[in-house]
């Protein structure tokens, strides 16, 4: 006889929870375990995954700031541009004075 959740009461709802449910978390090690981590404590694995994650990301921060460098070039370009064409008017003379 299957048992019955002690929370239905005898009533039916919908959807019907199985609360007897067992997911058999024993076997999950030989689920993720790759090949050749069988002689490696998990710390160890856990400290080469930190060093390689933190080492991904310290290249995709370089990459992103020399992206951003090069954007910020571009857009500040026509200010300088703009401010060395004012200064050399600026010094031929008085231009709106004529």
């Amino acid at each position: 006889m299957k048992p019955t959740c002690p929370r239905e009461n005898g009533r039916r709802r919908f959807p019907h929870t199985e609360c007897f449910f067992h997911s058999g978390i024993g076997r999950w090690h030989d689920f993720w375990s790759a090949s050749g981590d069988e002689g490696e404590p998990e710390g160890r694995r856990f400290n080469e995954f930190t060093r390689e994650f933190l080492l991904a990301s310290a290249r995709e921060r370089k990459t992103e700031m020399i992206v951003f460098g090069l954007v910020v070039l571009a857009a500040a370009w026509p200010v300088v541009y703009m401010v060395i064409s004012v200064v050399e008017l600026l010094a031929k003379g008085h231009p709106l004075d004529h």
